[in-house]
């Protein structure tokens, strides 16, 4: 099976989150699995640096240009240079295929590929990623004689245009592929002014209530919700709850009507990255029957961060984007009772200028238990998820989440809100759970500072019974959220899309 796997970034040569990762680990677990698999990236500058590339340039055709047998596609800037091309490459150790689309003007620029240095969009986001849609459908529809996908895979907003222009687009004889849509985070969807619609050559056909509109604009994440054979999610509870109006981020109307091909799959966690008793960034490794190198990672985080050295201080730690979204808001209001109770804060990430200046106070007030970094640094985020007791992620939404899986692997215990799939990885100590060995972490369930306490009294309550923390620490680091699980469920997804309905085709 040849999979066209459409996304914006890939760690490690570009990654602003957790589709990153996702790019990274599910490729190489669908190729392990069988499948045929070519990554379609835009030409980022860090992504070139780390892609060897073959072969000739491969040109994509601007939509509008005459002699084409249809009107349709983004129109070429003959300003800014060339048609885009593509190009094809490898990345990786293991060399895995990449495409590359080149586009003057558009990609040839470092820094965050969504936001300009003030915090805002880029003003030609539409066009950037209206490009990256249609080379993937031109691509889907036989661009390449040598390499024609069966399955077309975009991932969030930045994909969404390719499903609208297959849609449209005539298939290559009678063959057109299978596509699958999955959804990272609904909140960013990917919306612009309706007059867009003839630069990006979208019909008027598409722009009604039941096509790309959306409260008179453009939503690319729309488009892939519509027009896609298939549409996953990262996991079961996060599938189910964007179908109704306090997570469907105005389109749960949408995934209502399309319920009948919405399915959760839980991301992964790749191996040869978080590995404790591997980890190159944390060693000497541990595992769950060797935990003495657990203890010298946590002296080390304290060390580092200049917090107090203190082994029997419960450090609780947050590695993560600093927003409301991830519930942080809560936090500052909490961290006064944890220090009194004995503990300690690590806190790495960046975002929302209130909550970082509530936890630098925070930090202010109780030199030595409290400590942030502003920013993202891949070494310390080992450093902090290896050598912290607790892992926070008390989040508003969580699509997966993929910290309390690193938490999980590492024997740091998450601490979570029952949202997304945080409910569907962490299990909560209580009394019961102990007893039948299932507890992994903490769990509270509403999104306020009491349910955040009683969730923290909890660790400390379960640090005051040791035989029972190891227990639980050991039964978490047994658990196993990998790639080629997820890798197995997408193929299934594939092939169902790949079916042929009753009347022996397939609708676009």
């Amino acid at each position: 099976m040849r999979v066209l796997y459409v996304c914006s970034e890939v760690y490690p040569l570009l990654k602003t989150g957790g589709l990153a990762d996702v790019s990274a680990g599910l490729p190489p677990a669908l190729a392990a699995a069988g499948a045929d698999v070519r990554l379609l990236l835009p030409a980022f500058p860090s992504i070139v640096a780390g892609v060897t590339p073959e072969g000739p340039a491969l040109p994509v055709p601007a939509g509008g240009a005459p002699g084409l047998p249809w009107d349709l596609g983004p129109r070429a800037d003959t300003a800014a240079g060339p048609e885009p091309w593509l190009r094809a490459g490898r990345m990786g150790a293991h060399g895995q295929p990449v495409l590359l689309l080149h586009a003057p003007g558009l990609f040839d620029r470092g820094g965050n590929p969504y936001l300009d240095a003030s915090g805002q969009p880029w003003p030609d986001s539409a066009q950037q990623f209206a490009w990256l849609g249609w080379a993937a459908a031109l691509l889907g529809t036989g661009l390449d004689p040598t390499w024609c996908p069966d399955v077309v895979h975009g991932h969030d907003w930045h994909t969404g245009l390719a499903f609208a222009y297959l849609h449209q687009l005539p298939p290559s004889g009678q063959r057109r592929p299978a596509t699958v849509f999955t959804i990272h985070n609904l909140a960013y969807q990917g919306v612009f002014d309706a007059a867009l619609r003839g630069p990006l050559g979208l019909p008027d056909a598409l722009f009604h209530l039941d096509g790309l509109e959306f409260h008179g604009l453009v939503s690319f994440m729309k488009a892939g919700l519509l027009y896609s054979d298939a549409i996953t999610t990262v996991s079961p509870t996060y599938a189910r709850e964007i179908t109704g109006p306090e997570q469907g981020c105005g389109l749960d109307g949408v995934l209502r009507a399309r319920q009948a091909v919405l399915s959760g799959i839980l991301n992964g966690v790749d191996d040869a990255v978080w590995n404790p008793d591997a980890d190159p960034l944390v060693k000497p490794g541990f595992s769950a029957t060797r935990l003495a190198g657990k203890a010298k990672a946590k002296a080390r985080l304290q060390k580092t961060l200049g917090l107090e050295k203190q082994p029997d201080a419960l450090l609780f730690a947050v590695v993560s984007r600093l927003t409301e979204q991830k519930g942080l808001h809560l936090l500052p209001a909490v961290v006064d009772e944890l220090v009194q109770r004995g503990g300690q804060l690590a806190v790495l990430g960046a975002g929302d200028a209130a909550i970082e200046a509530a936890l630098q106070n925070c930090a202010e007030r109780h030199p030595g238990q409290v400590a942030l970094r502003v920013g993202y640094d891949e070494a310390l985020a080992h450093g902090i998820i290896a050598g912290a007791d607790v892992i926070l992620l008390p989040s508003r939404f969580e699509p997966c989440g993929l910290t309390q899986l690193y938490g999980l692997r590492y024997g740091t215990l998450p601490l979570v809100r029952a949202v997304g799939g945080l409910a569907d990885t962490v299990t909560d100590c209580s009394l019961e759970n102990l007893d039948d060995g299932s507890a992994s972490g903490f769990v509270f369930h509403e999104l306020t500072v009491a349910d955040l306490s009683s969730a923290l009294r909890r660790a400390f309550a379960l640090q005051r019974r040791p035989a029972d923390w190891l227990a639980v620490q050991r039964h978490a680091m047994a658990l196993r959220f990998d790639w080629a699980r997820a890798a197995r469920d997408y193929l299934r997804v594939y092939e169902t899309a790949l079916a042929p309905t009753t009347d022996g085709t397939r609708s676009a």
